[in-house]
């Protein structure tokens, strides 16, 4: 050690002898402000200990299905004493859990949600509305360990909420396996701007209260919390705000109104919540924070022995109703029928104790000779003063059938929305109805194109009016849309040429129009001429498009390539598509078409990486693909920016040669430093004019790594054919049926 090296410094290394843990500065510490192309990473290889073919859903149908759901069964009416359960079942404990997995979904980006078992890593491991958690997936491990790799956590978590409600009465609408696992944080969900548990931040809504409209992707009205505030907006007892925050939350899920109060009120139809004493005063750190010792566990209570009668989860203590391991109309019932007052309870928080003594006690959840009094959060109060769900409640109470209903097809929705279409459900208790936000594709009815066929539209396209560009640009639109996150989207089912995807400010809707009348005309052609039963979609034709575009562009350049095509998509219906559901994947921007739409609260670049995430892509595949479509001219509106050519439409490795050449030097044009020109040194005279999307690829070191590698002289080929691989992944990354 030298002799400058000061001794506080030296007491930090790990050879110093202090037990502190030596924190090194990243990369991300140094220059906070980066972009974070590593995100894409987990893209370019496996995360996890299965091999690339691992397949969950195979692998799940192997399980005797019956004896997994017993196995369940068992562990939940097998109270353990380091976890004791309440009434005797841990059944209200696993439904919370599976609540809490599926309920982070958010249709904005389609991101967290049950898939991925994400619930067991950090950040959700260590929310403060998981508090305990981890104790109910700790009950299940036998199951986990005895199913091994058949059964993800993923599943797990969330079959294991299910079988709970049947075993206390309740009957589900069914169930999908094939959920697949994540070994490490996904670090592209942004969770919200704040840097504390349990706060809100004035920038987590777009207006300046806590009962507005939250940004994009954030569907939770407070940092940690699944959905909103159980005491109410800024933890005060607001129901009217409540309810506005309800309203705003689980639209951010596409529920409606009946849909919210349903799955609210079936929720709280079982269990109680735990607040024994103030969680401030007794309750340990979060298990990512926990000592070595603790293997993972966190929340460590010091009140009494911590567990049992002296549970400390929410800080809101009691049951919702008399019957807390029963499915009835209990809570709606006690809701409805009294009257409720803020109180501050046990633990500190505000809760709802009703007004005078007519609502029946709930045995104690561990001694049956005692009981507990009814409570109400305001989040269950809220829905007694909103009008529109009051009205529902009202009709649920006086139809429990169709409050069963509604409630077996929320939660089915639920905890399945994150799965993508029907064709990726697997088990014996997959519904046999298809609904509409399951984005359904029609069977064919016909048989599709072989190579012949397929040669033979070539051709009719090539005899077209349309450019090279807009073939390539209505394919990539078709199919950019596509979410690896939840798996919607993508060119299967050509809903390009419906609402809302046709009017879509980034889709051209005039030229679109041109578009897709020429290729409808093309494709009742080939359909009208035939003699046999083989038919053409258009779903297959717009992809076919792009591809001739491709080869064509590759032939320009000296190149003779064939892009891979399998045909096989339909045409969905405008009944099989939720445009409302929808609306959200309407890019604000696009890197690839070079589109600076605005109405994004960060830079277009992050914009960039946040969905060549979505789109699986790695870094390679995201820098060959801009550069590609650059060199067919594919731009928004037909755009010069970023054509860095002499031959726009022949696909060369120009756009990067030419962005790395040190003749040029760049200057921006407008103020938010979006727009540049890239001046020749010499002359000054302006070439070309460029986006953020364009110079991040010189700028960013890791983006200028690999665009030098295709901008070498003797890079083209190799250009050529990661485009056209790169190209076929995405208009392919919706075909579940070629896995």
């Amino acid at each position: 050690m030298s002799d400058d090296t000061s001794e506080s410094e030296a007491d930090l290394r790990p050879d110093g002898g202090s037990g502190e843990h030596w924190d090194p500065k990243g990369v991300d510490d140094w220059w906070p402000n980066l972009l974070d192309v590593d995100v894409l990473d987990d893209n370019d290889h496996v995360v996890g200990p299965y091999d690339e073919d691992f397949d969950y859903a195979e692998a799940f149908e192997d399980i005797d299905y019956e004896e997994l759901k017993n196995d369940i069964r068992k562990v939940m009416m097998d109270s353990k004493d380091w976890w004791p359960a309440d009434y005797g079942t841990y059944g209200p404990l696993f439904i919370r859990m599976a609540w809490h997995s599926a309920g982070t979904y958010r249709t904005a980006d389609g991101r967290a949600g049950a898939s991925g078992g994400l619930q067991r890593l950090p950040p959700e491991s260590s929310f403060p509305d998981n508090v305990n958690l981890d104790k109910a997936r700790r009950l299940l491990q036998p199951v986990k360990q005895k199913y091994g790799r058949k059964l993800s956590w993923g599943d797990l978590i969330v079959l294991a909420g299910n079988v709970a409600m049947e075993t206390m009465g309740f009957e589900t609408f069914g169930f999908a396996g094939g959920r697949e696992d994540e070994f490490k944080p996904n670090h592209a969900v942004d969770w919200g701007p704040e840097t504390e548990w349990e706060t809100t931040s004035p920038e987590r809504f777009t207006g300046d209260n806590e009962t507005g409209e939250l940004e994009d992707p954030l569907a939770n009205t407070v940092m940690g919390l699944i959905y909103v505030n159980p005491e109410g907006p800024y933890g005060e007892p607001d129901v009217e705000g409540s309810a506005e925050n309800i309203r705003e939350e689980f639209s951010r899920m596409a529920m409606d109104d009946e849909e919210t109060v349903a799955l609210i009120a079936g929720g709280h139809t079982f269990g109680k919540v735990h607040g024994a004493d103030d969680p401030e005063e007794h309750v340990d750190v979060e298990p990512e924070a926990a000592p070595i010792d603790l293997q993972g566990l966190g929340w460590d209570n010091d009140l009494g022995d911590g567990k049992g009668p002296n549970t400390i989860t929410s800080g809101i203590e009691g049951p919702w109703n008399s019957a807390p391991t029963q499915w009835d109309m209990g809570y709606i019932d006690n809701l409805l029928n009294h009257d409720w007052t803020s109180v501050k309870g046990p633990g500190g928080a505000w809760q709802w104790r009703p007004v005078g003594d007519d609502v029946e006690d709930a045995p104690a959840p561990h001694d049956p000779e005692d009981t507990e009094e009814p409570m109400m959060l305001t989040t269950d109060v809220a829905l007694k003063h909103d009008d529109d769900f009051r009205e529902i409640l009202e009709h649920f109470q006086d139809n429990p059938d169709d409050f069963q209903e509604a409630f077996a097809r929320a939660w089915y929705k639920l905890i399945h929305r994150d799965m993508g279409p029907p064709e990726r459900l697997v088990g014996p208790e997959v519904p046999e109805e298809t609904f509409v936000w399951q984005d359904p594709i029609p069977d064919a009815d016909y048989e599709f194109v072989g190579d012949e066929e397929v040669a033979e539209l070539k051709e009719q396209l090539l005899n077209t009016d349309l450019s090279r560009q807009q073939l390539a640009k209505t394919a990539w639109a078709s199919a950019v849309t596509y979410r690896d996150s939840d798996k919607r989207g993508g060119a299967n089912g050509a809903r390009i040429r419906l609402e809302p995807q046709r009017s879509w400010e980034v889709n051209e809707p005039e030229e679109l129009e041109t578009v897709l009348e020429t290729l409808e005309d093309v494709q009742m052609d080939f359909n009208s001429s035939r003699d046999d039963d083989v038919r053409v979609s258009l779903a297959d034709l717009i992809v076919l498009g792009g591809n001739v575009a491709v080869e064509q562009a590759a032939a320009d350049a000296g190149y003779d390539v064939e892009v891979p095509f399998e045909p096989g998509r339909t045409d969905a219906k405008p009944e099989q598509t939720d445009a409302e559901a929808f609306e959200p994947l309407e890019p604000k921007a696009d890197a690839f078409r070079n589109y600076l739409g605005g109405g994004y609260n960060d830079r277009p670049e992050d914009r960039m990486i946040d969905k060549a995430e979505l789109l699986n892509l790695s870094p390679s595949e995201l820098t060959v693909l801009v550069g590609g479509m650059r060199a067919l001219g594919a731009t928004y509106g037909d755009d010069d920016r970023g054509i860095f050519t002499d031959e726009p439409g022949a696909l060369t490795n120009d756009f990067f040669a030419n962005l790395l050449d040190m003749d040029y030097e760049w200057e921006a044009v407008d103020e938010d430093e979006e727009v540049f020109e890239v001046r020749d040194r010499d002359t000054g005279e302006v070439e070309w004019e460029a986006t953020r999307f364009d110079l991040i690829f010189g700028s960013n070191a890791r983006l200028r790594a690999i665009a030098d590698v295709y901008g070498a002289d003797n890079a083209e080929q190799k250009f050529v054919e990661d485009f056209v691989e790169a190209w076929h992944k995405v208009m392919t990354l919706d075909r579940f049926d070629l896995e």
